[in-house]
C-alpha cells in the first residue's frame, strides 16, 4: 500500500488529473451554488405572477359596485352565486384560500370579510370560514402596507410570503389584487393564500437536478479529461501522431498499430488511438442519421405552421367587392406553430364576424387546441345568435374536455354592416381599442368575463358600440403590450396606443405593419416570448 501511495505520489499523470479534477469539482460547486440563487430569485418571481394571473382572474367573479350591498345583508342571490363561483374556482386552482375583505381605509388597521372560500385539502390546513361581515384587525405592518398600495397608488398586486407565521400556522404565501368597482376605484381586496409547500414542491427539484447534474458534468469531464490527457501528454511516438493526422485528413479506420513500443503506457496508448477512430466513425454514421431526422422534424414542424396559417383567414384584400369595410390580420407565433388565432367571415351579407382568442399553452398542443377552439367557433357562430350565446356554448363545450387542462380567452364580435352597431363579448381578453374618425385610438374597456374552459356554467354579457363611417376597430392578444425587450421591459398598452396613432390615418393592413415594426424596434434581439396576433377592421358605411 506505501509503495502504491509514494507510486502515485510521484507520477505526473495522477497528480496532473488531481488537481484538474479538485478544480473542476469546485467549479461545479460554485456554479451550482450562483445558478441555484438565481433560480430561486426567478423562480419566486415566477410563482408570483402566477399566482397573481390567478387572483385576478377570480376578482372578476366578484361585482365591486356591490360590496356595500353584501355587508348590508342585500343582493344576497348575486352574493351566493358569486360565493359559489369563487369555492369551484379555489378547488380548480387548487389554493388553500381565497377571501374578500373590505379593508378600514383610515389606518389600514382592520378589515370586514366579505368572501371567504377555505380549501383545507391543497395545504393539510384546518381553517375555518368568516361569515359574512366578520371583523379582523390587520395582522402585521406588510399587510397593512399593501392594503394602502392597492388602495391609493394604483399597485397592481401585492404578494406577502410568511414563512413563520405563528399559532401552528402552516407557512403560506399570499397574493392580493384590488377588486375594482365600474369607476375603477378599488372596492375590495381579494387574497389568494397558497401554502408555501407548493413553493418548495416545484423549486427543490429543480434545485436538486441542478446540483446534480453540475456534478455529474464535472465528474463526467473529469473522466474524459483524464483519458485525454494520456494521449496527449504522453504521445512521442511518431507513428501514432502520423496515424492520428490521416485519421484527422480521410475520417476512416486505419491498420491497427502494432509493435509501436514495449511500454504499457504507450501501448495502451496506441490501443486508445484505434477505439477513439472507430467510435469517431461511428459518431459521424449516427450524427449523419440526426441530422437527417432533425431535418424530418423541421418538415413536418414547417407543414405544421402551414397547416395552421391556411386554416386562418390569410389572404387580403379578404373581401375585394366589398367597399362598406376593410379588414386585414396577421399572426406572429413565438414557435414554429402557436396558440393565439383570430378569424372572420360574413354571417350573412349584412353581418361580419369577428373573433381573438389566445390559448393559455404554447406550442404544438395550443395550436392543436386552437384550431379545436376555431372549428367550434366558427360553427356554432354560423347558427346564429349573439355572441354572449356564441360563447356559453363554446365554453360548455370546453368544459366537457376536462383532461385537456387548457383554457383560452376570447372576444368575439358581431358588425352589423348596415347600420355601424357591434355587438360583443369578452371572455378575460385584452379589451379592443377603438378609434373614432377625426379622433385617436383609445382603449374600450369593458368588464371582463370569465375565459372559456374554466368553469362551466359561467353566463357572459354582450356589449354594444355603434361605429360611424371612418372608424376603425383593433382587437389584439396580449402578445403585444407584454412584448419584453432584453431587460424584461415590456411594450406596454401606453406604447402600444402611440404606434396606433401614429399609423391611425393608414389602412388596417397598414395599422398592422405599423405597429409589428414598432414592438419589433422595441423588442430588439431578445428571444419572441408570446404570440403576436392582431386584427384591425375598418367601418366606411355608405361612404364606402
Amino acid at each position: 500500500m506505501k509503495d502504491m501511495i509514494k507510486k502515485l505520489r510521484n507520477s505526473m499523470e495522477a497528480n496532473v488529473i488531481g488537481i484538474v479534477v479538485a478544480a473542476i469539482l469546485l467549479y461545479g460547486a460554485i456554479i451550482t451554488v450562483v445558478f441555484c440563487r438565481s433560480f430561486s430569485v426567478s423562480f419566486t418571481e415566477e410563482f408570483s405572477k402566477t399566482a397573481y394571473h390567478m387572483a385576478n382572474t377570480a376578482s372578476v367573479l366578484v361585482n365591486g359596485d356591490h360590496i356595500d350591498k353584501y355587508l348590508a345583508g342585500e343582493e344576497m342571490e348575486e352574493y351566493r352565486n358569486s360565493k359559489r363561483y369563487l369555492d369551484t374556482f379555489c378547488r380548480r386552482m387548487n389554493v388553500s384560500m381565497i377571501y374578500v375583505i373590505r379593508v378600514d381605509t383610515s389606518d389600514y388597521g382592520s378589515f370586514r370579510s366579505v368572501f371567504d372560500c377555505i380549501n383545507n385539502s391543497a395545504g393539510d390546513t384546518d381553517y375555518k370560514e368568516w361569515e359574512l361581515g366578520h371583523y379582523r384587525e390587520t395582522g402585521g405592518e406588510g399587510y397593512r402596507q399593501i392594503y394602502q398600495d392597492l388602495y391609493e397608488t394604483g399597485m397592481p398586486y401585492g404578494t406577502f410570503f410568511n414563512m413563520n407565521p405563528v399559532d401552528n400556522i402552516k407557512p403560506y404565501i399570499t397574493t392580493l389584487v384590488p377588486v375594482l368597482d365600474s369607476t375603477g376605484a378599488t372596492a375590495a381586496i381579494l387574497c389568494l393564500q397558497r401554502p408555501a409547500s407548493q413553493f418548495y414542491e416545484f423549486l427543490m427539484p429543480y434545485m436538486a437536478s441542478v446540483a446534480l447534474m453540475t456534478f455529474f458534468l464535472a465528474l463526467l469531464c473529469g473522466c474524459f479529461l483524464f483519458d485525454f490527457l494520456r494521449r496527449q501528454v504522453l504521445r512521442p511516438i511518431r507513428k501514432v501522431s502520423r496515424e492520428a493526422t490521416r485519421f484527422a485528413r480521410e475520417n476512416t479506420s486505419g491498420d491497427p498499430i502494432t509493435g509501436i513500443s514495449r511500454y504499457y503506457e504507450i501501448s495502451e496508448l496506441a490501443r486508445s488511438i484505434e477505439t477513439m477512430e472507430a467510435d469517431m466513425v461511428s459518431y459521424m454514421q449516427h450524427l449523419t442519421e440526426a441530422t437527417a431526422e432533425k431535418e424530418r422534424m423541421r418538415a413536418e414542424l414547417s407543414l405544421a405552421s402551414t397547416i395552421q396559417e391556411n386554416a386562418l383567414p390569410n389572404r387580403f384584400p379578404a373581401f375585394p367587392d366589398r367597399k362598406d369595410f376593410d379588414i386585414h390580420a396577421s399572426m406572429t407565433p413565438a414557435k414554429e406553430v402557436g396558440g393565439d388565432f383570430y378569424n372572420f367571415f360574413l354571417i350573412d351579407p349584412d353581418h361580419l364576424l369577428l373573433m381573438i382568442g389566445d390559448v393559455s399553452d404554447k406550442g404544438v398542443p395550443a395550436a392543436l387546441f386552437m384550431m379545436q377552439n376555431n372549428i367550434i367557433l366558427c360553427d356554432r357562430a354560423q347558427m346564429g345568435g349573439t355572441p354572449r350565446e356564441i360563447l356559453e356554448f363554446v365554453n360548455g363545450r370546453l368544459c366537457e374536455q376536462e383532461q385537456l387542462d387548457m383554457f383560452v380567452t376570447l372576444w368575439v364580435g358581431i358588425l352589423e354592416l348596415s347600420t355601424g352597431s357591434l355587438v360583443f363579448a369578452n371572455a378575460g381578453h385584452e379589451d379592443a381599442a377603438i378609434y373614432r374618425k377625426n379622433g385617436s385610438f383609445q382603449i374600450y374597456k369593458t368588464k371582463h368575463s370569465m375565459v372559456c374552459g374554466a368553469i362551466p356554467g359561467i353566463r357572459y354579457r354582450d356589449f354594444e358600440l355603434k361605429m360611424e363611417p371612418g372608424d376603425k376597430l383593433f382587437i389584439y392578444t396580449d402578445g403585444v403590450p407584454e412584448a419584453s425587450d432584453r431587460n424584461d421591459n415590456m411594450f406596454t398598452a401606453g406604447r402600444m396606443l402611440d404606434a396606433l396613432n401614429e399609423y391611425r390615418d393608414g389602412t388596417p393592413r397598414e395599422i398592422l405593419e405599423g405597429v409589428r415594426r414598432n414592438v419589433q424596434s422595441f423588442v430588439g434581439d431578445a428571444l419572441q416570448f408570446d404570440d403576436l396576433t392582431m386584427l384591425c377592421v375598418e367601418y366606411r358605411g355608405m361612404e364606402g
